[in-house]
């Protein structure tokens, strides 16, 4: 009696998570783009993978020159391709548009933003060096800061005597 109930139990079980699984299907079109990192500095490397693209193909922006797109071998439905994002892109959201072979073409709307670089040299200031306010400021507090441990100093000497 109990090896027909354990039976029955596992194939119940069976059944259940056997036909309630979701069956694997393979992609006939791209259907998802992922650029990572979404935000990035010109000059930077963009990585993005592409769903539904087992064999490879090109990705394009007006951010980054066209980019082959290659299948990664653990994932049969998936490719990765690696762009640079160009020195003179201006900051602002792009779009990335995929074209898989023989699976067609997908466009994804404001994939990844580039970001604008600090600008170097002189800072923005428009005068090299402290100007006589800076000195002055920083002559008063050195000032005080003499007096004060002149006065520290004396309270101190003056407590030892007594």
């Amino acid at each position: 009696m109990r090896t027909t109930r354990a039976l029955a139990v596992s194939a119940t079980a069976f059944a259940t998570l056997g036909l309630a699984a979701p069956t694997a299907a393979a992609w006939d079109h791209p259907s998802n783009i992922v650029a990572m990192p979404s935000v990035i500095a010109r000059g930077g490397q963009l990585t993005v993978t592409v769903d539904g693209c087992p064999k490879g193909g090109t990705m394009t922006s007006p951010a980054f020159p066209q980019t082959p797109l290659t299948p990664i071998n653990s994932h049969n439905e998936t490719s990765k391709g690696v762009a640079t994002i160009n020195q003179n892109a201006h900051p602002g959201s792009y779009d990335i548009t995929v074209n898989c072979t023989g699976t067609g073409t997908l466009t994804k709307p404001q994939a990844f933003t580039v970001i604008g670089g600090v600008r170097g040299g002189v800072g923005g200031s428009s005068s090299s060096g402290a100007t006589p306010t800076d000195v002055a400021i920083g002559g008063g507090l050195v000032g005080l800061a003499l007096i004060g441990g002149a006065v520290f100093w004396m309270r101190r000497r003056s407590e030892n005597k007594a």
